[in-house]
């Protein structure tokens, strides 16, 4: 029975309609779509205040708070907030928000929850044109982001070409994904093995990525791309979940699947590609960030922002366990690694037991 013909009837008898149920689910699915995304927010914002707060010279929030606005001048405490912290803080937001939003991209388009950037060759083209130029060339700092970001976009469009027959199937992209990720790595080890022990050591930090390395441009740049690239990575969500409905069905509701595809893939590879770029290939975090934000958002599911700011979360949590919890600071990979390797573990037997595995 439609909608139209049963209204009248449950009006009669004091229920509300199928279209006033559908509106009202709409509703609340929005609700707490909302409400999740501020929520994530704020966590996110905290995460940030702590970070300028805490350190081995602790500071007030009134400190920390006329030091960022300009409104108090005090040189010690403008050089610990401005030049020590601030950079980190920015940086593993900028980062974490990117690898979040392009893990989930990726995550959806392919239908699979492993089909995270770090496991299809991505983060893996970036790593061997970055080792690459530390080992053959002496690249110096801003040379070797440069190179990251063109090994991953390199890497991007050789899987995309080798995956390419009549079109990119989830599936087959994934397989040449992890063949191609494969081969960069025997490089990058083999790079490793003709480098000198200072070069050597150099290219091993950059290999484990952490935040905070990358100077002003980087992280001007970073945000400035996060300020378009994640609006417009919104803008196609609809695109997305279409395309989580298959290809022919895709097609019938009327989406252009390949256009939307070409586009979908790009802006998944210039967010981890810039992130690579300023903070080194940090494990996990375009992995788990989708999945948490689609646990949070439930019924309203979809949603790049929360999933950007839910990566953010994750790495401004892990920076701080990396360099204040822990006896010895270390690099954020370390932590994100420590912490992400059981979530694949997990990830990987439920997949097994639901057949979501590919």
């Amino acid at each position: 029975m439609s909608a139209r013909t049963d209204t009248p009837a449950r009006q009669q008898a004091g229920q509300p309609s199928t279209l006033d149920a559908l509106r009202a689910v709409r509703r609340s699915r929005w609700r707490r779509g909302l409400l999740v995304t501020a929520a994530l927010g704020l966590l996110a914002l905290g995460l940030c205040v702590v970070t300028l707060v805490v350190g081995s010279f602790r500071l007030s929030l009134a400190e920390v708070f006329g030091s960022v606005t300009h409104l108090v001048d005090d040189p010690a405490v403008d050089f610990i907030v401005r030049e020590l912290r601030l950079p980190v803080a920015v940086s593993a937001l900028c980062v974490g928000a990117a690898l979040g939003a392009s893990g989930t991209i990726f995550q959806q388009l392919l239908r699979n929850p492993l089909a995270s950037p770090d496991f299809v060759g991505v983060s893996a083209g970036a790593s061997v044109a970055a080792v690459a130029g530390i080992v053959l060339f002496n690249a110096s700092s801003l040379t070797t982001c440069l190179l990251a970001l063109g090994g991953a976009v390199a890497g991007s469009l050789l899987m995309y070409v080798l995956a390419w027959r009549d079109g990119v199937s989830g599936y087959r992209f994934i397989l040449i994904g992890i063949g191609v990720a494969a081969t960069f790595e025997g490089i990058t080890g083999y790079l490793l093995t003709r480098a000198t022990v200072f070069d050597a050591r150099e290219a091993i930090h950059w290999l484990t990525g952490t935040v905070g390395r990358a100077d002003d441009a980087q992280q001007y740049t970073l945000a400035a791309a996060l300020v378009v690239l994640l609006p417009v990575a919104v803008a196609l969500q609809r695109q997305l979940r279409l395309l989580e409905l298959g290809d022919d069905t895709a097609r019938g509701l009327g989406g252009r699947t390949e256009l939307a595809k070409v586009g979908l893939i790009a802006l998944a590879v210039l967010l981890i590609a810039l992130a690579t770029a300023a903070a080194g290939p940090i494990a996990f975090v375009a992995l788990v960030a989708g999945p948490l934000a689609q646990r949070l958002l439930g019924p309203a599911a979809g949603g790049v922002l929360p999933a950007a700011l839910v990566g953010a979360a994750l790495l401004l949590g892990a920076d701080l366990v990396a360099t204040q919890l822990l006896p010895v600071a270390l690099p954020t990979g370390v932590v994100t690694g420590a912490l992400g390797a059981p979530y694949l573990v997990w990830l990987l037997a439920t997949a097994n037991r639901e057949g979501q595995g590919g």
